[in-house]
C-alpha cells in the first residue's frame, strides 16, 4: 500500500486517487502560514536596494517606476528625500543619478550614489 502511494500507482478517477488528491489539497490550503514561517510581502520593499559601499559612497539601485513622473533635473532631490525617509538618515545626500539601460536600450532603473 505504501509503495503504491509513494509511486502514485492509482489510476486517475479511482477512489484512492481522489482521496490522495484531496489530502494534498487540504494540506496546501489548510496549513497555517506560520507552519512554513511565511511572511507577507512588504509592498514596494524592493524598489530601492542598497548595494555594497565603494570609495566612501553608498550606491543604491532604484526601480524606474519610483521616478516615473519625475523630471530629470529633480531626480537627485527626489531621491535624496526618498532615501532619507527609507534609511532614517537626514545627513544622506545623493550626489549623482545614472540611468541603467538593458541591452535593448530600455530603462531598467537608476543607480544613485549617495554620501552618508
Amino acid at each position: 500500500m505504501l509503495k503504491r502511494f509513494i509511486l502514485w500507482d492509482y489510476p486517475r478517477g479511482s477512489r484512492p486517487y481522489d482521496v490522495i488528491v484531496g489530502v494534498i489539497l487540504a494540506f496546501i490550503f489548510l496549513t497555517p502560514r506560520d507552519f512554513f514561517r511565511d511572511q507577507p510581502r512588504i509592498p514596494k520593499a524592493s524598489q530601492i536596494t542598497m548595494l555594497p559601499s565603494e570609495n566612501g559612497s553608498s550606491p543604491f539601485f532604484v526601480d524606474a517606476e519610483l521616478l516615473k513622473n519625475t523630471p530629470e533635473g529633480q531626480r537627485t532631490a527626489r531621491l535624496t528625500e526618498l532615501l532619507q525617509k527609507r534609511t532614517s538618515n537626514r545627513r544622506l545626500r545623493v550626489m549623482r543619478v545614472e540611468p541603467i539601460l538593458d541591452s535593448e536600450g530600455e530603462l531598467q532603473g537608476y543607480m544613485a550614489f549617495a554620501r552618508l
